[in-house]
């Protein structure tokens, strides 16, 4: 959190919006204040988890973190969300890189509920 919100709002670093969604396992001091604290999860140790995640599940097709991208896309074009939306959510700056997710899908809005979804 930066220096100057921190003193502004001293317990603002205890909200839920300045919090990592994938913490650290391990607490590091800051290099500007020296302030010991946890930060994000390396790049490579979430790459690293989730390969060995796919490997212990058997599954035989390569899977890998940018999967999950391709998966959300998909999964927002089938259930009907407009391709303009979709763009946005993934910061393609052009229109037609989105459109590569439309071969994916037969009729988008056209399929029953996810089995994952709570009732």
């Amino acid at each position: 959190m930066p220096e100057s919100l921190l003193r502004k709002w001293p317990n603002a670093s205890r909200e839920w919006p300045w919090q990592y969604l994938f913490a650290s396992a391990t607490l590091c001091p800051h290099p500007h204040t020296g302030r010991v604290a946890r930060h994000h999860l390396h790049e490579a140790s979430m790459q690293r988890q989730f390969k060995d995640a796919v490997r212990k599940t058997d599954i035989a097709k390569r899977a890998t973190c940018h999967s999950l991208r391709h998966s959300f896309a998909s999964c927002l074009l089938q259930n009907g969300t407009d391709i303009r939306t979709v763009q946005d959510l993934l910061g393609h700056a052009d229109v037609s890189t989105t459109m590569i997710y439309l071969h994916v899908i037969k009729r988008p809005g056209a399929v029953g509920p996810s089995p994952l979804d709570l009732p």
